[in-house]
């Protein structure tokens, strides 16, 4: 009798505990659940919700043609460069560049020569950049519109010095106003610039105006014009002489006289040569790195 009276007692136990969770659980799922009061969160915003500078620099941002530009400066081998590009496409930009530089060599004396020289680089140029895959490599082929790259040098050669042409030896004479003898001198050019247009073909990385609305951008490119062999002309004047005692001499623009005319056929041969020497030399080198600051237009 009293195992029954105790499991009674166990029954009647579970029982009040059933209840009193049954009581119980509607409160707590009340609570659980949200208030209806509460407003609903809010529909994700067109295009995903990304803010234009989140695009990365080599994003596929959509941009209308002529709907942006840039304008950047850099160095290379053509001197300081400033160049404008603008956007026509998702895989094509159009860009113009000007190079120019200058520098100077003040006189000097070697050997008896008395020479100054003279840098002077000037170009423009357009090209047509193309990004396959929208990706930031860059393929830009373009043509150089305008080239005065040239190296030109001045020289006087001392009174009674030596000097060889195409293996003979002349020496410059000696001023004398009875004979109107004066020393030698001479200029020459060295252009590089003897195919105008001339093709350019360059590759890079980066983009010279972001697809998206970052301003900066620091495009590498490097490349190669045809510019063709350089071109090198020389002008000479005054008196040359075939013996150090200048018994021998004439004025070199004077072909009659055996002297001048040895002068001159010695000349033309040794030029002969060295344009042989810099015709080996056809395309000139493209290397530089831009900074560039991009806005929009319309």
């Amino acid at each position: 009798m009293a195992d029954e009276r105790a499991d009674s007692s166990l029954i009647y136990q579970a029982n009040e505990s059933r209840a009193g969770f049954s009581a119980f659980a509607p409160a707590v799922g009340a609570a659980l659940r949200p208030a209806s009061s509460l407003p609903s969160a809010p529909e994700p915003a067109a295009g995903g919700g990304h803010d234009d500078w989140e695009v990365a620099p080599a994003g596929a941002r959509h941009q209308k043609p002529l709907s942006r530009i840039g304008i950047g400066a850099n160095v290379s081998p053509l001197g300081i460069g400033i160049n404008a590009t603008t956007v026509l496409s998702d895989f094509f930009d159009a860009r113009v560049m000007g190079s120019f530089f200058n520098y100077s060599v003040p006189e000097f004396e070697l050997e008896g020569f008395k020479t100054t020289a003279d840098l002077h680089l000037a170009s423009m140029a357009a090209s047509l950049d193309w990004y396959p895959f929208n990706s930031f490599f860059r393929i830009s082929p373009g043509l150089m519109l305008y080239n005065n790259n040239q190296i030109s040098m001045a020289t006087a050669v001392v009174p009674g010095t030596s000097f060889t042409l195409n293996g003979k030896t002349f020496y410059s004479a000696t001023a004398n106003a009875a004979t109107g003898a004066t020393p030698l001198i001479g200029s020459g050019v060295l252009g590089m610039h003897t195919h105008v247009p001339a093709f350019t073909a360059a590759g890079g990385f980066g983009k010279f105006v972001p697809r998206s609305n970052r301003h900066w951008s620091f495009p590498a490119e490097f490349g190669v014009v045809f510019m063709g062999a350089p071109a090198i002309n020389l002008k000479t004047s005054g008196w040359a002489c075939t013996d150090l005692a200048q018994t021998k001499c004439s004025d070199i623009s004077n072909t009659a006289n055996p002297v001048g005319q040895e002068f001159n056929t010695a000349l033309q041969a040794q030029l002969t040569k060295w344009r042989a020497d810099v015709g080996k030399v056809r395309i000139y080198p493209i290397f530089s790195y831009s900074f560039v600051y991009s806005f929009n237009i319309r």
